[in-house]
This record gives structure tokens, sequence and C-alpha cells, in this order.
């Protein structure tokens, strides 16, 4: 590293949105490198963005690592001070860090709270250790604090190819790029109907799922097909068949779930009931398609100009529920590239 890297300012910040998955990634090959078993293809968000600083504290014994204002405990910070360990291994240095993390989006609810979260600490924390990294290898990054921050690196849509082979071939290969989009004005409206914690981590879940589901292995299989078939759709500006495909993934990798010993079942009553309002819209010509993460919200993939019709119908059918609409969102950036 040279000395100009060294002498950069040792603070930045970082903000990165959250991205949903049309084609899911569920499982890793290799859990220390953070490699998943398949490909997957997002739509970053243009809401509910992750702030995060890295100020690093030469007087500093140990990293301090804050979320939303308060002290980070757990498991959360545990993940932070290894990627920090990551971070200082790459940079050839050893200053502990000052680390405050905001989210907009509800942690460890389903709504890729960790994809927002590790793609501003991969940015802010490259930026303050000095390390000199492009858009491609910042992805890499991210996707050891987690495998679907590297799709939060860039906007609009993102595919992240799964690693090849094992070891350092696997993780230069397992990286995140931009997808060309041809013609498609689309919107995500997203129906929180439990914005608290999961009760299974998605890791946990990952792991029972690919060790025990009988269902697995044909889903995977069946995840190559539908990641040709999305990226088709996106290129030809295809929404119902964008939908169709993102639904039937998502389902596809929740029955996985259900088929684990014993089972995994993210899916509440109020879930099922916003799955059947958009069975609802589509029978009425709204051409209105689900997807699900590891969580009970469901997120609706529509036409911008139909976003309207279709978040009323999802409060109709679940009035207790939050809704929110979300378009494409940016690529993560440093807050002075931001505007400040």
């Amino acid at each position: 590293m040279t000395v100009d890297n060294q002498l950069k300012a040792a603070a930045a910040t970082a903000v990165a949105h959250p991205n949903i998955a049309l084609i899911k990634y569920w499982g890793k090959s290799d859990e220390r490198l953070m490699i998943p078993y398949v490909d997957s293809l997002s739509m970053t968000l243009d809401i509910l963005p992750t702030v995060t600083t890295v100020a690093l504290g030469p007087e500093e014994r140990t990293d301090r690592v804050t979320l939303d204002g308060s002290p980070a405990t757990g498991d959360f910070r545990q993940r932070v001070v290894t990627f920090l360990d990551l971070l200082r291994a790459m940079a050839g240095r050893d200053e502990r860090a000052v680390v405050d993390t905001r989210n907009v989006v509800p942690t460890g609810a389903g709504l890729a709270s960790s994809a927002s979260g590790f793609a501003a600490l991969a940015m802010a924390g490259a930026a303050a250790y000095g390390l000199d990294l492009d858009p491609t290898a910042l992805s890499r990054l991210a996707r050891r604090g987690s495998a679907s921050a590297s799709r939060s690196i860039f906007g609009g849509f993102a595919i992240c190819h799964a690693g090849r082979g094992g070891g350092a071939a696997a993780d230069q290969s397992a990286y995140a790029e931009p997808v060309p989009v041809t013609g498609l004005d689309p919107a995500l409206v997203i129906a929180l109907v439990n914005a608290g914690p999961k009760a299974v981590s998605s890791r946990a879940a990952m792991r029972r799922t690919v060790a025990t589901s009988p269902l697995y292995q044909s889903w995977a299989a069946s995840s190559k097909i539908d990641l040709a078939e999305m990226r088709g759709a996106l290129h030809r500006g295809d929404l119902a068949a964008v939908g169709e495909i993102a639904e039937r993934n998502a389902l596809g990798m929740h029955a996985t779930m259900l088929a684990a010993r014993p089972a995994v079942r993210y899916l509440s009553p109020d879930t099922v009931t916003v799955l059947d309002s958009v069975l609802r819209l589509r029978a009425d010509g709204v051409a209105a398609y689900a997807t699900m993460d590891a969580g009970p919200n469901v997120k609706v993939l529509c036409h911008r100009a139909d976003a309207v019709r279709v978040a009323d119908a999802v409060r109709a059918a679940v009035p207790d529920c939050s809704v929110l609409t979300a378009g494409p969102g940016p690529a993560a950036l440093l807050r002075t590239e931001a505007g400040r």
C-alpha cells in the first residue's frame, strides 16, 4: 500500500440501499468466504438506506460498534468486528475502528438490512483504511459480510455470481455486476406484515435447509433456469415474465424451507392473505407478482403506474400492515460522492 493511501483521511461515511432478490440465493458452499450455492439477481431499492461511518481510532484498544445509536452486542457486533479484521488484513494496518451504523430498514426482519449494512460498511471501511477498490472488488469485499451485500454495491439490477471452484478461485469468481435492463419502469410494493426480528436467522435457516431439505438440490438446479430466463425477460423489458419468474423462484425457495427437518416456516397467515390479494389483482388484469425473502413480509412487483392500486389492495387485505413503495435505487456511495 502506498504512503499516500496510508495518509488518506481515517474516517469515511457511506450510504447503501437494500436490494430485493428476484432470483434468490439460499445456502452457501463456503460459510467462511460467504460463497453462495447459486447465482442471484436483484433490484436495489430507492428507499430504506443504511448510513455507516467508520473512523479509525489509534488510541482505541478494541473496536466500538453502535447500531442505531446503541452499543451493538452479540452476533451483529461479532460479524462487524470480523469484517474489520478482514479490512485490517487487506490494508496491512492494525488500528481499531469506531463504527456507527444507522438503518432505516428494520434489522433482521427479512428486508435486506444486512445487504445495505455490509455494503455501506465495505465502502466506508475500505475508504477509512486507505484501500482503493473498484466496484467489483468492493462487491467481493461486501460479500464477505453478507452475500446479498455484494449486489447493493450497484444500483438498479445486479447479479451476484456464485463462486466457481473452491478457496481463492471461488473468492475471486463470486462477485456482483450490473445487469442491463430495457424499457422497464417497475415498482416494488412492500407489505410489512411483521417488522420484528425473525425467530430463525437466515444463516441458521440456510444451514438447515441445505443439510436436510429433500427439495433443495432440485430448487438450486431450477434456479439456474430461472436466472437465464430472468435475464432474457429483463433485456426484453417484459415485466410480466420478470414477475412470473420471480414469484415461482421465491415460492420454490420457501418450499425447500418447509421441507427441511424440522421445517422452517417464515410465512404467516397475513403473508398468505397478501399473496391471495396479489392473485386477485392479476385476475383483475393488473400485472402484480409476489416475492418473499427469509421472513413474512411480501414484496409485490408491478408497473410503477399500478403501484398505488397495488398498495391499496394490500392495505385492504391486511389493514394493520405498513406498506412502502420503492423503485430502482442508486449504487452505494461515499457520503462526499452523495453530495456532502
